[in-house]
């Protein structure tokens, strides 16, 4: 399905009853829409209809030239025009990796149009950008930030056919990485990616303020990218009813490696 908002066109795989509770499943990097094949299955099959969107960046019809383009602000407008185009007030939001940094933004700023928040992997931004400041196995593992917001990112990347984009995948599904690493072959869709990571201010991981809406947090205890401090940290930025789940030696793939447990986590707050 395409949705023509903003002067952009966004692709997105909906299924689901119509007249059934909105899910909006939102992807991370170096993903897109298809990492949720596995989990909309059986949120259809209780009713739910799931809408889950190729992103600013990722969608053809959707990849502006401006770096500044790529804020979350905007990023997270782009959601909100889908669901008014949806004729959807609230929607039960899930996110992955950038997806999930996109939902805690809407969660914080417009709870009105976030029914619950289900965020995998990546902890509210606050207590994101606080770990990378002050805990060092934090600043680490986020210290390939950088690199992505260099000019040669996209050079490096693409060497050797993606090997370096295909070893991101460690602990994903072997017949799982292939979906993923060959459409980012593509360098403008990499760019797109890439643009997240250059348009990310320095203030963006401290302003945003407390979620109110009833929220999930998944982190996986063999992520790579994410570490226990920031983890464990999130709740102090969630006023609302939360759930912590850890998943033991699951990799940062976490809608791929167990979409059952994601499922049922999902049902769980939407419920």
């Amino acid at each position: 399905m395409k949705f023509d908002v903003r002067g952009m066109t966004f692709d997105a795989d909906v299924d689901g009853p119509e007249d059934g509770p909105v899910v909006l499943l939102l992807h991370g990097f170096p993903q897109h829409k298809g990492e949720w094949d596995l989990v909309t299955p059986t949120l259809r099959d209780a009713g739910l209809r799931t809408v889950a969107l190729d992103q600013r960046g990722y969608a053809p019809g959707a990849r502006p030239a401006a770096v500044e383009a790529y804020r979350i602000s905007e990023i997270a407008a782009d959601a909100l025009a889908v669901l008014d185009e949806l004729g959807v007030e609230a929607a039960h939001v899930v996110g992955h990796d950038w997806g999930a940094a996109v939902g805690w933004y809407l969660a914080a700023r417009h709870p009105q149009r976030t029914r619950t928040l289900t965020a995998l992997s990546v902890p509210h931004v606050a207590a994101f950008g606080r770990a990378i400041r002050h805990d060092d196995d934090q600043r680490e593992r986020s210290s390939y930030m950088d690199f992505f917001r260099t000019p040669e990112a996209e050079d490096v990347l693409l060497e050797d056919d993606g090997l370096r984009i295909r070893a991101m995948f460690l602990g994903c599904p072997e017949g799982r990485v292939d979906r993923y690493v060959t459409p980012m072959l593509d360098r403008e869709r990499l760019t797109g990616g890439l643009n997240w990571y250059r348009a990310m201010g320095h203030g963006d991981f401290g302003r945003l303020g407390p979620v109110t809406v009833p929220t999930t947090f998944l982190w996986s205890n063999e992520d790579i990218a994410i570490g226990r401090a920031a983890a464990e940290a999130c709740a102090r930025h969630v006023t609302g009813e939360y759930a912590f789940v850890e998943l033991d030696g699951v990799s940062h793939w976490i809608p791929d490696a167990v979409p059952e447990r994601v499922a049922a986590e999902i049902l769980k707050r939407a419920a």
